[in-house]
């Protein structure tokens, strides 16, 4: 059973928007977020969708043109948007990490693997000794552990390389040795295998499910790939268009998806059951998020559409710890 205790982050209401010359882009409208102490959860949808920038936004990473015009964000029984930068910045890196898409990009090219290593060492970890000496050999030794956990051979010897020596692969091992250096209680991993062959994607996910396995983290999975979260998350959250469209248990999305957005989603897997069969693409594209009007934002795309979709249309709750925006789920069940 489920107890407030059992939450780690909660996000209500969350409102993120761009301020550009066409006029406000809502990014994320009405967005909430639950992870429970422990779980992954799965964030999917679309490029535009507004998955990166909701988290983005519980990180307090959000910047000129954007802002949070409305929500609130409490992790660990604290109050995020009650912080000052300072109290965030504590918090950023040490209870909270996230792994940006491109590990390449994200890395420092100028500086070694160690010293990246070393810097969130210095900034978050408060056990280090005080000593220069001892502290500077408890940076190595901790820095040669993580490299270890992750998979890195020869740990020690490649402290002293840059992010270009190593593979694609390695480089993203490395953001998540970076990431949970700091022992954080939540992993946000934003599309950890972009740009990744198959073989590496995999190996990369699982090195996610065995470290939040050994210590004792949640994980947000934020990706495009249902096949993904199937295999790795407890719970998913289908975004569109910056607002959460469908969510549940990861079993019950995928067995019986009850948005049409979420079956567009699965029924554009390419399937070996289904070998010879066209794939059925989502016919459309996402709609400009500058002045939105007050309807279902699927209602372009959809094929099963109708005139009640044309007014705002709420998250529903429709069984077990599952959500749904869409007047005709609600409606079928109420029948």
């Amino acid at each position: 059973m489920n107890t407030r205790n059992d939450i780690l982050l909660e996000v209500t209401g969350l409102r993120t928007v761009f301020d550009t010359r066409d006029g406000m882009v809502c990014a994320v409208d009405g967005v909430d977020v639950t992870v429970r102490r422990g779980e992954c959860v799965g964030v999917v949808g679309e490029s535009g969708s507004g998955k990166s920038v909701t988290f983005s936004s519980v990180m307090g990473l959000v910047r000129s043109p954007g802002r949070i015009d409305a929500g609130t964000i409490h992790f660990d029984g604290r109050d995020l948007r009650a912080l000052s930068a300072r109290q965030m910045r504590a918090i950023r890196g040490r209870d909270i990490a996230m792994t940006m898409q491109d590990a390449l990009t994200a890395l420092n090219p100028a500086l070694t693997v160690g010293e990246q290593l070393a810097e969130m060492l210095v900034a978050h970890d408060e056990s280090l000794p005080s000593g220069r000496a001892e502290r500077r050999r408890a940076i190595r030794e901790r820095s040669i552990e993580m490299l270890g956990l992750v998979g890195i051979p020869s740990a020690g010897d490649r402290l002293d390389q840059y992010p270009h020596e190593f593979s694609g692969g390695m480089r993203q091992r490395i953001m998540i040795a970076i990431a949970l250096a700091s022992r954080p209680k939540l992993l946000i991993a934003d599309e950890p295998t972009t740009a990744l062959d198959v073989t590496i994607q995999a190996q990369v996910l699982e090195l996610i499910s065995d470290l939040r396995a050994k210590l004792g983290m949640s994980v947000v999975l934020i990706t495009h790939d249902l096949g993904v979260v199937a295999e790795h998350c407890d719970r998913v959250m289908v975004m569109y268009a910056g607002q959460v469209v469908e969510e549940g248990p990861t079993e019950a999305v995928i067995r019986g998806p009850q948005h049409p957005y979420t079956k567009g989603l699965l029924g554009s897997i390419p399937r070996l059951s289904l070998r010879g069969q066209p794939i059925r693409p989502i016919e459309g594209q996402v709609p400009d998020l500058v002045g939105l009007p007050p309807q279902c934002r699927f209602y372009s795309r959809c094929g099963e559409r109708m005139e009640n979709c044309l007014r705002p249309i709420g998250m529903q709750d429709t069984g077990t710890d599952r959500q749904t925006r869409c007047v005709k789920v609600t409606r079928e069940q109420a029948a």
